[in-house]
């Protein structure tokens, strides 16, 4: 958004700056405070939460600013007043705080993130996340409670769902009909976890689980789950196509993403509501594309001019997506031009279903996304609800049951769920609010009474 850029300026200017909170000082929320602090005007990162304070120290000493330790909500509303950075390990009384205009969230985390997003939009903040998994589990019904509020909710650019809405909406914009939102990958493996990837993880300063939630399938089913619910599309199939041109071997030889559209043309449909999914072992990765097509055999004559090829498909990409850099133009977006750069539409359209990633046994405990037990896959809600399955973004600590063979997709029944959790409370909320929701594309609703599959559930906290 260029206009973004002159509109920052003017604040700066007027020196009335946008002013932000985070909450997260991890590998992510470093570079976005960095890139706050020494490369956008009319903007300041005012204070930051994290559960550990030198973290969060070390994102503000980037930029040679000592920030002073605050521990409750008055502290930090004093500090932001005089204009002195702030750290704190209080997270919600950072999203209460007076005096900021925006909430970023990059914590990853899921029932944690719950509470500090609902308390940010519950005190009138605008939110802006890089928490695909949060958005892909409990989006829709925090998008209610924003529009409430009159606040934005919405997901970050520079992560590659927020590029590829930037991209929807370009190639929408040209009268291109958007018929699969597509992401580039570099390698797909199930079976990865913490000790598979712990070098790699260390090399880069990033978690083991984490990176190994990227190898598994999760982070992208979550990814691509959020375009999904943004936009109204589905997956072809569970876990998506996911066509692999890599030859099994991660980094090889790349062939070009539009050499990539015939693997999905006997799947597309110009008049259905589009299709998520991704693609192994192509160029430019890591990448986001868009294949659309168009009816006007006029404009087909001039989109082949422009040497974007005969149809009755066009391939539109994106060849880099670059995380940290692009957040803020997403926080001015949201605070100055009310635009969030991606949001649900409505109910869940696509949702994230847990896998047993090895055999699962009585009692295990289901620790973490990319961990041992479970690996996430991507599915259509009305199977998701149909099946009873169970939301991976709901399955972190819980126990196992009874034994669940690998490969296998745990159901509400295979686990014991923790009680008084709010993440379920606000799913069992988003469920009773859209499981009758009409979703165009789709036969029929499952269900006759909302929440029905939560509710039949013994094990599943009322």
């Amino acid at each position: 958004m260029i206009i973004v850029d002159t509109a920052l300026a003017k604040r700066e200017a007027q020196g009335n700056p946008i002013r932000v909170g985070m909450i997260g000082a991890g590998f992510q929320a470093r570079g976005i405070g960095l890139q706050i602090m020494t490369a956008t005007a009319g903007m300041r990162l005012c204070a930051i939460a994290n559960r550990h304070l030198d973290a969060a120290v070390k994102v503000y000493q980037q930029a040679d600013i000592e920030p002073i330790a605050c521990d409750t909500q008055q502290e930090l509303e004093m500090a932001i007043a005089a204009g002195r950075a702030a750290v704190t390990e209080n997270a919600v009384a950072l999203a209460r705080a007076e005096g900021l205009d925006a909430i970023i969230e990059v914590t990853g985390s899921l029932e944690f993130a719950a509470h500090v997003v609902l308390a940010a939009l519950e005190s009138g903040k605008d939110v802006i996340q890089m928490n695909a998994e949060l958005d892909g589990t409990i989006g829709p019904i925090l998008k209610v409670k924003a529009d409430a509020a009159g606040v934005i909710y919405s997901f970050a650019d520079g992560d590659q769902p927020g590029v590829q809405m930037n991209l929807y909406r370009f190639v929408a914009g040209l009268g291109v009909k958007p018929v699969l939102c597509g992401n580039i990958k570099g390698l797909h493996d199930p079976y990865r976890n913490p000790a598979t990837q712990e070098s790699f993880a260390k090399r880069w300063g990033q978690k083991a689980a984490m990176v190994a939630s990227f190898a598994d399938g999760t982070k992208i089913s979550f990814e691509q789950a959020i375009v999904a619910n943004g936009t109204g599309m589905r997956v072809a199939q569970r876990g998506m196509l996911g066509p692999d041109f890599s030859g099994g071997v991660p980094g090889g030889p790349l062939v070009p993403i539009e050499e990539t559209m015939s693997a999905f043309e006997p799947y597309l449909d110009p008049a259905g509501p589009g299709l998520v999914d991704y693609v192994v072992g192509a160029r430019p990765g890591p990448g986001v594309f868009v294949l659309g097509t168009i009816d006007n055999p006029r404009q087909r004559h001039y989109l082949e001019l422009y040497k974007m090829g005969e149809g009755p498909y066009y391939c539109f990409s994106t060849p880099y997506h670059l995380c940290h850099f692009e957040v803020p133009t997403s926080v001015a977006r949201a605070v100055l031009f009310r635009d969030p750069v991606l949001s649900p539409l409505g109910g869940s359209r696509v949702g994230v279903i847990a896998m047993a990633k090895k055999t699962l046994h009585e009692g295990d405990k289901i620790e973490e996304l990319g961990g041992f037990e479970v690996y996430g896959m991507a599915e259509n809600i009305e199977v998701i609800r149909r099946e009873r399955l169970l939301p991976i973004g709901l399955a972190l600590g819980c126990q196992v049951a009874g034994r669940v063979e690998k490969d296998k997709a745990l159901t509400f029944d295979d686990v014991v769920i923790p009680p008084l959790r709010l993440i379920d409370r606000l799913y069992a909320e988003q469920e009773a609010m859209f499981a009758l929701e009409p979703l165009s594309g789709t036969a029929a609703t499952f269900w006759s009474k909302p929440c029905y599959f939560i509710k039949r559930n013994s094990r599943m906290p009322s």
